[in-house]
């Protein structure tokens, strides 16, 4: 019975995130001092909406006010010039890739990988809006994950391959059970399952809040957190997030294509490949909730 509850945990760490994009060149890092500060860097700004000034003549997107576009905008951000750290406080070994820190938890295990961050802050959304219906994630294994079953006190019991909800403490709706829950979710779920839970979308149709996924074995998924219209052309520009393996904070990328680590990427660029700092993702990759 143990044998196969591995396996199933295996099956879901097996569909986390690939491994860097061997072809992927190291950027420049941003700016550090004042004097040399880039046009897009705002280094006393404390959320992507503060830190990050779009490029000249693009105006950034607004959302409304509950919504999940203006919630990632006003992601907190850690100091400029903060490290990428890992699950286990050790820092990343590149740390080149990312144009800003978020102020997110990242968890003491390796668990809050590239899918698992994207479900982090989708379901951080909904449970501000008090949106709990709609924090439901499905495991690898198809089984639907749903936080008001959870926060009514029910556990999920994981027997080899099988998986079912079993009675619990009762009324859990604190923030450590709601913790607990993502770390079940995290345990289970991955770019695999994750993918079947979105819908496909145009490149010209992004918005905040869309990810960039490749499921299965090995996978990797990135997160729109902002976006930026040039109002006499229509290009679009957007910010993108992501968490890797092993789990570490979630950043902002930088665009491996652009000068001085400027993190905006122009959907134009997106083809039959899209180039971010740590991985290729190919066409079609786009997708949103």
């Amino acid at each position: 019975m143990i044998r196969l509850t591995q396996t199933l945990l295996l099956l879901a760490l097996l569909c986390t995130c690939g491994p860097a994009s061997s072809n992927a060149t190291e950027p420049i890092p941003p700016s550090e001092t004042a004097a040399t500060t880039p046009p897009w860097l705002n280094p006393d700004g404390t959320t992507i909406a503060t830190r990050f000034v779009p490029p000249a003549g693009f105006v950034r997107e607004e959302y409304p006010a509950n919504g999940f576009g203006t919630y990632l905008q006003l992601l907190p951000l850690k100091k400029h010039g903060t490290a990428v750290h890992l699950y286990n406080g050790e820092p990343k070994n590149n740390q080149s890739a990312h144009a800003a820190v978020l102020d997110v938890s990242v968890g003491k295990r390796d668990l809050q990988q590239c899918a698992d961050a994207i479900m982090r802050l989708r379901a951080d959304y909904l449970l501000g809006q008090e949106r709990y219906a709609d924090i439901h994630f499905n495991f690898v294994s198809g089984f639907n994950a749903e936080y008001t079953r959870w926060r009514r006190g029910e556990r999920i019991k994981v027997s080899g391959n099988k998986v079912s909800w079993v009675q619990g403490p009762g009324a859990t709706p604190g923030n450590t059970a709601y913790r607990k829950y993502l770390t079940m979710v995290f345990s289970y779920a991955g770019t695999a399952s994750l993918v079947h839970e979105l819908t496909p979308k145009e490149n010209n149709a992004i918005e905040a809040g869309d990810v960039l996924i490749k499921g299965g074995s090995p996978g990797h998924a990135v997160i729109v957190v902002d976006k930026a219209v040039h109002p006499a052309t229509g290009e679009i520009m957007v910010l993108l997030a992501q968490s890797y393996m092993p789990a570490q904070d979630i950043h902002v990328l930088v665009n491996p294509g652009r000068p001085d680590g400027n993190p905006w990427y122009s959907v134009n660029d997106f083809g039959k490949t899209i180039r971010t700092a740590e991985y290729i993702f190919r066409e079609g990759a786009l997708h949103t909730w």
